[in-house]
């Protein structure tokens, strides 16, 4: 049950962590090269864009991330709270 709550604790971070900078990524080449980024339609514009937190375009990923990484967390500590047989 360790590893598996292990797991559970980590991978979701990293998925989050990974996707964030992907897109962050997008968002520096856009504005290197003079564009302005359109969080929405996840594209490169010639006029200024409003921002749209990550969060409230990805509810599901941060908030079913953060649940998995509760959930692994309590399964990490039963793992090492119960006996081995």
């Amino acid at each position: 049950m360790t590893r598996w709550g292990t797991l559970a604790l980590i991978v979701p971070i990293f998925v989050l962590l990974g996707m964030y900078f992907w897109e962050l990524g997008d968002v520096r080449e856009c504005q290197l090269s003079g564009g302005h980024w359109d969080y929405l339609s996840e594209a490169c514009r010639a006029q200024p864009q409003p921002f749209v937190s990550f969060l409230e375009r990805h509810p599901w990923l941060g908030n079913g991330g953060m649940l998995l990484s509760v959930a692994g967390l309590v399964m990490c500590f039963l793992g090492l709270y119960v006996k081995r047989r």
